[in-house]
């Protein structure tokens, strides 16, 4: 009878440990994924529009019957906007939840933070929207475990001077950057570079960081020059005040951005009447007549009740990026959904087809929104 007490005690014991482990346990009938994103914090509109798409692609692809009958099953995480609790959450979701790859996070310098541990540990991770140059590929070669289907901010800096030069025939620009970040640093960079190289000159390069809310030292100091227009790369809290601020001033000329612009805050920030003139690169346009993008937009709408933006369509595409890599991996783990990933080829989404470069790179158009009140009335498609 003791005997058989204690192989009770173990039995017991063992399925504590179990259910004490649940995170790491594996379901038969499920796949799990991370999401690891900005939902608080300086640039959380970009995590949560982001996971509304995520999870509009999942539900999905659920209904669908998953893959080959299993559940995609979503483990999120609020980062708040901070590099260091990226990093603590990826390693959470790859140490114990047994995820087999991880979404995002949404901007470049979160989701860099998060390359290490991708490494380490051998699971991909993926952003929709972290478009520094260095994300994928830097001076020691390709990161394995690194992807994005967006594109790069050389490729929006370039974007941007050639439709200053040929669209708005502008000679001369000047420069509001926010030099607290890559992402400001690099748009500034490649757009000065092309900008001059096509013959025009960047009369006065101004900067500012992360949280300024008074512009109107920068706006007075270049008001008194000649200049056809200004270019901001920065992100939407900022760029809303300096384009409200400029054109209580009287500044007129149009103002130029990328895709840090793509939020609502802009508008509630600038107000519709100083969002005239107004131009940024981004993934996507509302304005798109594509089939596949007009079922998205569909789509969001009847489970969100308003219209996507670029991070939702962003964070729909890159969710059925990465499940079809999971669905074409010759097993399911990090190594061999990486090894998919890497492999992917003519990839339909809502923000556009691509293939994957050598570098993780998707190698896909751009589109350059105009606004007129605060509202997108204008798209041009420019390809790679």
């Amino acid at each position: 009878m003791k005997k058989l007490i204690n192989l009770a005690l173990i039995a017991a014991f063992g399925a504590s440990l179990l259910t004490g482990c649940g995170n790491t346990a594996k379901n038969a009938n499920e796949i799990k994924i991370g999401v690891n994103y900005e939902l608080s914090g300086a640039v959380a509109t970009y995590g949560q529009s982001s996971v509304e798409g995520i999870e509009l692609a999942v539900n999905e692809i659920n209904e669908a019957g998953g893959i080959d009958g299993k559940k995609i099953v979503l483990v999120k995480y609020d980062n708040k906007s901070e590099p260091a609790e990226a990093t603590t959450l990826a390693t959470k979701l790859m140490t114990q939840n047994g995820v087999v790859a991880v979404l995002g996070p949404a901007t470049s310098g979160s989701f860099k933070a998060t390359i290490p541990v991708a490494m380490k540990n051998k699971i991909p991770v993926a952003s929709g929207s972290a478009t520094a140059d260095d994300v994928t590929v830097d001076n020691s070669g390709v990161k394995d475990y690194a992807f994005r289907i967006c594109f790069n901010d050389s490729y929006q800096g370039v974007t941007m001077a050639n439709f200053a030069s040929k669209n708005l025939s502008a000679k001369k620009a000047v420069v509001i950057m926010d030099k607290s970040s890559d992402y400001g640093k690099g748009l500034a960079e490649n757009f000065t570079k092309t900008f001059t190289a096509a013959g025009g000159t960047v009369v006065s390069q101004e900067s500012y960081v992360s949280g300024d809310t008074d512009f109107n030292a920068i706006l007075t100091k270049i008001k008194g020059l000649q200049f056809d227009v200004i270019f901001i790369p920065g992100y939407y809290n900022e760029a809303g005040l300096i384009i409200k601020q400029a054109r209580a001033l009287g500044i007129k000329a149009p103002v130029l951005g990328a895709d840090g612009f793509d939020s609502p805050t802009l508008l509630q920030l600038a107000g519709a009447e100083a969002l005239n003139n107004v131009y940024y690169s981004n993934h996507y346009s509302s304005l798109d007549k594509d089939p596949t993008v007009t079922k998205f937009i569909n789509d969001f709408k009847t489970k969100y009740n308003k219209e996507p933006d670029a991070f939702n369509a962003l964070g729909y595409d890159l969710a059925k990026f990465v499940v079809d890599g999971v669905r074409r991996s010759s097993s399911i783990n990090g190594d061999a959904v990486k090894q998919a990933l890497a492999s992917t080829t003519n990839f339909v989404g809502v923000t556009g087809s691509f293939s994957v470069d050598a570098n993780h790179n998707p190698v896909k158009s751009i589109v350059v929104i105009g606004l007129k009140d605060g509202v997108q009335s204008t798209s041009v498609r420019v390809g790679q």
